[in-house]
C-alpha cells in the first residue's frame, strides 16, 4: 500500500507540470485553430451558398426537363395524331385501290367471257369451214366420177370414130 500512496503523492506534483506543457504547447496552436476554425466557418458558408444556387440550379433544370417533358409529350401527341391521320389517309388509299383492282378484276372477267364467245364463234367457224370442206370434197368427188363418165364417154366416142374409120378404110362397111 505504500506504493500506492507514494503513487498519489507524486501525482499532484506531475499534473501541474504535465498542464504547463499542455498549455504552453497548446496556446501558440491555438490562434492556429481558431484560423483554421474561421476558414471553415467560412468555407461552410461558401459551401452553403453554393448548396443554395445548386439547390437554384437544380429547380431550374427541373423546371427546364418539366417543360422539355412537356413539349416532347406535345411534340409525341401531335406525331401521333399526324401518324392516325397517315394511317387513315393509307387505308382510305388501299381501300380506293381495292375497288379499282375490283374494277380491273370485273373488267377481265368481261374479256375472258368475251375471249370465250370468240372461242366458240372460232368453234363455230372451224366446223362450219369442215362442214364446207366436207361439201366441197363431196362435189369434188362427184365432179371427179362426172369428169371420168365423160371422159369415159368420149374416149368411148373416140374408139368408136376411130374404129369407124379403119372400118371404112378395110372396106368393112
Amino acid at each position: 500500500m505504500e506504493e500506492s500512496g507514494q503513487l498519489k503523492e507524486n501525482i499532484p506534483e506531475k499534473l501541474p507540470r504535465e498542464w504547463e506543457m499542455i498549455v504552453t504547447a497548446f496556446l501558440p496552436n491555438m490562434r492556429q485553430i481558431e484560423n483554421r476554425f474561421d476558414r471553415i466557418d467560412s468555407e461552410i458558408r461558401d459551401l452553403h451558398v453554393g448548396q443554395r444556387d445548386l439547390s437554384n440550379r437544380l429547380g431550374l433544370l427541373e423546371k427546364r426537363m418539366d417543360n422539355f417533358e412537356m413539349q416532347v409529350d406535345k411534340r409525341f401527341d401531335r406525331l401521333t395524331g399526324e401518324l392516325r391521320d397517315f394511317k387513315a389517309d393509307v387505308n382510305r388509299r388501299f381501300e380506293q385501290v381495292d375497288k379499282r383492282f375490283e374494277q380491273v378484276d370485273k373488267r377481265f372477267e368481261q374479256v375472258d367471257k368475251r375471249f370465250e364467245n370468240v372461242d366458240r364463234r372460232f368453234d363455230q367457224i372451224a366446223a362450219s369451214i369442215e362442214r364446207l370442206g366436207d361439201k366441197i370434197d363431196a362435189r369434188d368427188a362427184r365432179q371427179r366420177s362426172f369428169t371420168l363418165r365423160m371422159f369415159g364417154i368420149a374416149i368411148t366416142i373416140s374408139f368408136l370414130g376411130v374404129l369407124g374409120v379403119f372400118m371404112k378404110t378395110f372396106g368393112i362397111m
